[in-house]
């Protein structure tokens, strides 16, 4: 029986105080759960490409492997983001999850084949996308369960939990398939995703005033902030689940008999752990400095990643793509901070104070995490094929990180103008709501 919340007033400090910030907690804990199984499974063959020698498999075709959940995973956010509205947090939330199970499955039995054509592996490879969905409808879900000045943290908080399932993929599955072999790789999680939709339907809740009508909706898709958003999205989540699945991939390319499988966890853990700082530091500084100060961090840390991966060093490559992770993971925290900032007061603008108000920003927020995450996430897709191509046709990456340099520039001008240039003495008016 669904478990409805009639009554949510987490802007009215007495309602927060007295039981609306425990309610929230409950739901933002299970909801990191089944978000943290979500990038598990949506990045399982980050890890599984790497031990697939057995199929005599290119460099290229092996990048297609991992390239592909992005892909699909980026594509579902969209749709998954209205799933909450439509349906109910906690039900979408309990379905979510049981859909991991199919390329889990199908994963364990596919590999436990030697004879299994490549285009099946792309076609399981494909279905692994929907843990990619999820991360959308959960922070548009958590969205509606904080107050104005906690959703930065919040919302850092519960993309932490799930950013951190890339680095239990790249920690765990080098030991689960080194002692059971490949097929472990898909068997392996299934309990922990029984376990994470049983937690959504018996501890999460659905909320009433979060319903929206999917139409009303999409209109954000209209709004120019939810592009300009989104392309620098790209940039920040594109580039962390981008690295993170490429990074395994792209060692055992460059620095073939260097221990990266030990390693390779640490990257997309401290990009995880650090998210929730960009939400802070926003919170404190204003989204749109920290996100363009960060971006010039990323342009350097690009930089050194091109220069390490000539130098030899397995260990100089691997410390400066640290940079990489760090800054991307506090420019995720960033970014997502600047979005409800920009709607909420948006609307506040529009029509006044009130709650009315800002549960109409709340809902074109909401809207918007969902086609800003799904184009954002695409960079995951473009990083692992801009590898590909780069291997295919010059044997070396170069080419794809002198592309990922120029993206950065463009993303740091566009950052400038648009939320931090300034006219005379006043901030150019029609694009400030990002320094709220």
């Amino acid at each position: 029986m669904a478990r409805w919340i009639a009554e949510w007033h987490p802007d009215d400090p007495a309602f927060w105080e007295s039981s609306g910030k425990r309610v929230a907690r409950r739901n933002l804990i299970f909801s990191i759960v089944a978000e943290h199984l979500g990038f598990t499974v949506w990045t399982l063959w980050s890890i599984v490409a790497t031990k697939m020698g057995v199929y005599k498999f290119s460099t290229d075709q092996l990048f297609w492997l991992v390239a592909l959940p992005n892909l699909v995973g980026s594509a579902l956010r969209v749709p998954y983001t209205f799933g909450p509205a439509k349906f109910g947090g906690r039900n979408f939330t309990v379905v979510s999850a049981a859909l991991l199970l199919i390329p889990a499955v199908l994963l364990g039995v596919a590999v436990g084949n030697p004879d299994t054509p490549y285009w099946l592996f792309l076609v399981i490879a494909a279905l692994a996308g929907v843990g990619g969905g999820n991360f959308a409808s959960s922070m548009a879900n958590i969205t509606y369960f904080y107050p104005r000045h906690k959703q930065g943290v919040a919302l850092g908080l519960n993309a932490a939990g799930g950013n951190i399932g890339v680095s239990s993929v790249q920690l765990v599955m080098p030991l689960v398939i080194g002692a059971f072999g490949l097929a472990a790789a898909g068997w392996f999680w299934i309990p922990f995703i029984v376990v994470a939709g049983a937690c959504a339907f018996f501890f999460m809740d659905n909320l009433t005033s979060a319903r929206a009508n999917p139409r009303e909706q999409l209109a954000v898709a209209g709004k120019a902030q939810t592009w300009i958003m989104s392309f620098l999205y790209i940039g920040t989540f594109g580039s962390f689940i981008g690295y993170s699945t490429a990074f395994p991939l792209l060692s055992k390319s460059l620095f073939p008999e260097a221990p990266f499988a030990v390693v390779a966890f640490v990257g997309p853990l401290l990009g995880s752990l650090i998210r929730p700082v960009g939400g802070w530091l926003a919170d404190r500084l204003g989204g749109a400095p920290v996100t363009l100060w960060n971006f010039a961090g990323m342009g350097v840390g690009v930089l050194l990643v091109w220069l390490a991966s000539t130098s030899g060093n397995f260990w100089m490559f691997f410390l400066a793509f640290q940079l990489l992770f760090i800054t991307a993971g506090i420019g995720n925290g960033s970014t997502y901070r600047m979005i409800p900032a920009i709607f909420q007061a948006k609307a506040i603008a529009e029509r006044g104070e009130g709650e009315e108000s800002l549960l109409y920003g709340k809902r074109q927020a909401s809207a918007a995490i969902g086609i800003i995450s799904a184009v954002g996430a695409l960079g995951g897709f473009l990083i692992n094929r801009a590898f590909g191509m780069s291997f295919a046709a010059a044997g070396t990456p170069a080419p794809a990180f002198l592309a990922f340099g120029a993206f950065y520039v463009s993303c740091f001008a566009l950052t400038w103008w648009c939320y931090t240039r300034k006219v005379g003495a006043s901030v150019v008016a029609s694009l400030a709501y990002a320094r709220v």
